[in-house]
């Protein structure tokens, strides 16, 4: 259950591409803001996943990630090169697997080999084909399982990738764009798995070829042409839509604490952390990570690459949940009470942020990170105090 929403440069207030996401997952689940440094292997290393092992390439990319706690994947993350991808838990006619690759290790593994969104899309097909998809997908209930779809971006282009078991389908996002729960990629798309329509008229899912709507096709549900306020992906739809042109990192923090229809997800599943991307042809891409429950009741603080120096965890799994984490101090404390100055230290950090961007090239490359840094640790500390 998340939401993932990605406006490109024509749609934007600056011209640069924004991408946001809700990670929806069980309430108590923890989900920390780890990183890991660009690293390199020896020919023949294996990579264990979360629940299977593949071979490793030869050098993997640094990324930050928003991760939960016991998986090897990530909900959603950036890599050094602006690369950004959400994953959504979807349901198709097809098969369950209990072993494979989660929708989070996958989209781990773009972010880690992918240099490009193109990239990165195209690695995760390829392993999508090599080794499936599959695994419970909640810590305490193996058998949550869900396919998944993704939206894959960097500061060019962005990219829907959507799956029925080990059939996929493309379309290459133009405007504006979200996704959910649902699958929603309208006809043929712009590329999909060779003899997908073939196999679909064998299962009986469509008729023949110009039968064939991928959404309708493997969903077997009539879909609205109208986006509905009441649904998440609807309402995601209507707002990106309506704010076109003007979109910013910071209407895109707003679009993520939604509640009329629940983008900003309370209850037995909730939202449990946050990424806003404000990807940059023309400078650092600037990522802002909640590291914390509820989006409505947390701030969003921002990272830069190189990551060194600002606030992480090493990447897990994690065997155990460790109290001192400050996602669970969070999580206990939920300061419902403080939505008010969560929102004006935020305002006073990406005002702060903006003013840093307005003179980007007149500061040298270390000064400029050393400033994020600073923004970062405060924007960090400031929330520690919220609830302590």
């Amino acid at each position: 259950m998340c939401d993932t929403l990605v406006a490109l440069g024509n749609s934007t207030e600056d011209g640069s591409i924004i991408f946001g996401k809700n990670s929806d997952r069980p309430y108590n689940e923890v989900q920390l803001i780890t990183y890991s440094p660009k690293m390199s292997f020896e020919k023949g290393n294996t990579l264990k996943c979360t629940y299977i092992e593949i071979p490793q390439v030869s050098e993997t990319y640094s990324v930050l990630l928003s991760q939960p706690f016991w998986m090897w994947g990530a909900e959603m993350g950036t890599n050094e090169y602006g690369v950004v991808i959400g994953n959504e838990a979807v349901y198709t006619h097809e098969s369950l697997r209990r072993i494979g690759l989660l929708g989070m290790d996958l989209l781990r593994l773009g972010l880690e080999r992918g240099r490009t969104a193109r990239d990165a899309l195209d690695i995760l097909i390829d392993l999508l084909d090599k080794y499936g998809q599959g695994g419970g997908c909640a810590y305490d209930d193996p058998s949550w399982m869900y396919h998944n779809s993704f939206i894959i971006a960097d500061p060019k282009e962005a990219y829907v990738l959507e799956t029925a078991d080990k059939w996929w389908i493309v379309e290459q996002v133009k405007n504006i764009r979200s996704i959910s729960n649902g699958i929603t990629i309208r006809g043929k798309g712009d590329m999909r798995r060779k003899g997908i329509i073939q196999y679909a008229i064998e299962k009986g899912y469509c008729k023949d070829d110009t039968d064939f709507d991928f959404a309708v096709t493997f969903s077997g549900s009539p879909i609205s042409s109208v986006p509905s306020p009441y649904s998440r992906g609807g309402k995601s739809s209507i707002l990106l839509n309506e704010n076109q042109g003007k979109i910013s990192a910071e209407i895109m923090m707003d679009f993520l604490r939604e509640h009329q229809a629940g983008i900003c997800m309370h209850g037995g599943f909730e939202s449990t952390g946050s990424q806003v991307s404000h990807l940059r042809q023309s400078g650092k891409s600037i990522h802002w990570f909640t590291g914390t429950t509820l989006p409505c009741i947390s701030t969003y603080k921002p990272y830069v690459f190189p990551i060194e120096g600002q606030k992480y965890y090493d990447t897990g799994p994690y065997s155990i949940i460790d109290p001192d984490w400050f996602w669970v101090k969070h999580a206990r404390s939920k300061p419902v009470n403080m939505k008010k100055d969560i929102k004006n230290i935020e305002n006073s950090f990406i005002s702060q942020v903006k003013g840093l961007v307005l003179k980007e090239k007149k500061l040298s490359d270390e000064d400029f990170l050393e400033n994020i840094k600073r923004l970062n640790l405060e924007a960090w500390n400031k929330t520690y105090e919220l609830i302590n």
